[in-house]
C-alpha cells in the first residue's frame, strides 16, 4: 500500500469515530502515514563550528536539523509544561524551582540537546539557563520573540538572553501569537529586526512558530528567510486553545512541504496534544482502560515520527519521569502499528466528546 493509500485509509477510519463528536461532526481526522525513519542512534551531537562533538546521546535517535549543519537527538525538551502559568493543564503539581532546574539537567544528562523556551513562559527561561549553565556550549537553545511592535524585538531578545544566562541563542523564533495578531506584513518586520540581531551574533538562526496561523506561516516560510519552524503537529488536532479544521490541516501540510523543500529544520510540537495523551488523559476520559491509557504517549510519538520531514519532537516536560518515559519509547521499535492507530483513534473519539473539547472552537 502506498503512503497516499495508507493516509486515505487512516482518514476513513477516523471519520467513523469522529462523526460521533458534536465538536467535529462532518469532519475527518488527518493522519500522516509517512515512510522513513530516524538516523542511527548513539551518534554524537554536532553543531556547525563547534570544534568537537559534545557528549554522546545514548539511545535517542538522531536526525539532521535541516541544512543548519546540526545533527540532533530527535527528542527536544519543551519549556512550557513546567511553569506556573500552564501547569494546571498538564494534570500534575508544580515542582519547586530547584527541582525543575535539576529536571532540565536530567534531560541533558540523558542525551537531550535541544531546549525550547519562550519569553512568555514565565520562569522557564531562567530555569533552563540555570540547568544548562556549565554545558551551554553543548546545547541548542531556542526561544521565542513575543512583541506587539517590531521595534521591541531587541529588548525582548536581550531580556531572554539575560534570563538564559548566555550571550546568544541558536534560534530566536517569531512566536505564534505575534503572527496571529500582526499578520504576514508586520510579522516580517519582526523578521527584519531579527536579521539585524543575527548580524550582531545575538542569534544564529531565525525561526517561526504556529498553532493555527498556517496560512500566514506558509507565506513566511516561502520567503526563504527562515531556518526552522515549530508547528503544532500531532495526532490530536489541537492548536493552542482551538481545534484545527480540515482547512488548517491542509495548510499545515503546505507549510511542512515548503519547509522541507527549503531545507528548514522542522520541529513538531503538540505531539501529545498538550494535555491529551499524557498525565491529563485520566481526567479527560476518566473511565478509559488504565493499561491502554498508559500506551497513548508512545503511540503519539510513533505517529509523528512516521513523517520523515520532521527533524525533532518538542515535547513538554512536567516531571523527570516524562523524560525517561519518552527516551524509553525512542529506544525501542518506532514503527507505527495498527494497534497504535486504533488506540489513538478510540481515545481521541472519547476526548473530543469531553467537556473541555466540546466547547472548544474549530478554526
Amino acid at each position: 500500500m502506498s503512503r497516499k493509500d495508507v493516509r486515505k485509509s487512516d482518514q476513513q477510519f477516523d471519520r467513523r469515530g469522529f462523526l460521533k463528536s458534536s465538536v467535529l461532526a462532518g469532519t475527518s481526522a488527518a493522519v500522516f502515514a509517512g515512510s522513513g525513519g530516524p538516523l542511527s542512534a548513539s551518534s554524537p551531537t554536532q553543531g556547525p563550528n563547534s570544534g568537537s562533538p559534545s557528549a554522546q546521546t545514548g539511545t535517542i535517535p538522531v536526525r539532521a536539523f535541516g541544512k543548519t549543519g546540526w545533527k540532533l537527538p530527535i527528542l527536544a525538551m519543551g519549556g512550557s509544561a513546567m511553569v506556573q502559568r500552564f501547569i494546571s493543564a498538564y494534570g500534575v503539581k508544580l515542582l519547586s524551582i530547584d527541582e525543575r532546574v535539576a529536571m532540565v539537567r536530567h534531560a541533558y544528562d540523558q542525551g537531550v540537546r535541544y531546549f525550547d523556551t519562550a519569553r512568555v513562559y514565565g520562569e522557564s527561561e531562567s530555569i533552563v539557563g540555570k540547568g544548562l549553565k556549565d554545558v551551554r556550549q553543548n546545547v541548542f537553545l531556542a526561544t521565542k520573540i513575543y512583541v506587539t511592535k517590531p521595534s521591541d524585538t531587541r529588548k525582548c531578545l536581550e531580556t531572554s538572553l539575560k534570563e538564559l544566562g548566555t550571550d546568544h541563542v541558536e534560534t530566536a523564533q517569531i512566536h505564534s501569537p505575534v503572527i496571529e495578531a500582526m499578520g504576514f506584513e508586520k510579522a516580517m518586520k519582526v523578521h527584519a529586526e531579527l536579521v539585524k540581531l543575527r548580524n550582531e551574533k545575538m542569534l544564529r538562526y531565525i525561526g517561526l512558530t504556529t498553532h493555527v496561523a498556517f496560512k500566514d506561516v506558509h507565506r513566511m516560510i516561502a520567503t526563504g528567510g527562515f531556518d526552522q519552524c515549530l508547528l503544532a503537529y500531532g495526532y490530536f488536532r489541537k492548536g493552542m486553545d482551538t481545534l484545527l479544521s480540515n482547512k488548517n490541516l491542509e495548510l499545515r501540510e503546505l507549510c511542512l512541504d515548503k519547509a522541507h523543500e527549503l531545507g528548514m529544520g522542522i520541529v513538531a510540537m503538540k505531539v501529545m496534544g498538550a494535555s491529551v495523551f499524557g498525565h491529563n488523559a485520566k481526567k479527560l476520559v476518566a473511565d478509559y482502560d488504565a493499561e491502554a491509557r498508559k500506551r497513548l504517549p508512545a503511540a503519539a510519538i510513533r505517529w509523528t515520527l512516521q513523517d520523515p520531514r520532521v527533524s525533532l519532537l518538542n515535547i513538554g516536560v512536567s516531571m523527570p519521569s516524562d523524560i525517561d518515559d519518552n527516551i524509553a519509547v525512542l529506544s525501542r521499535d518506532l514503527k507505527f502499528t495498527d494497534e497504535d492507530r486504533h488506540l489513538l483513534a478510540d481515545f481521541s473519539r472519547h476526548a473530543y466528546e469531553s467537556n473541555e473539547f466540546k466547547k472548544m472552537r474549530v478554526v
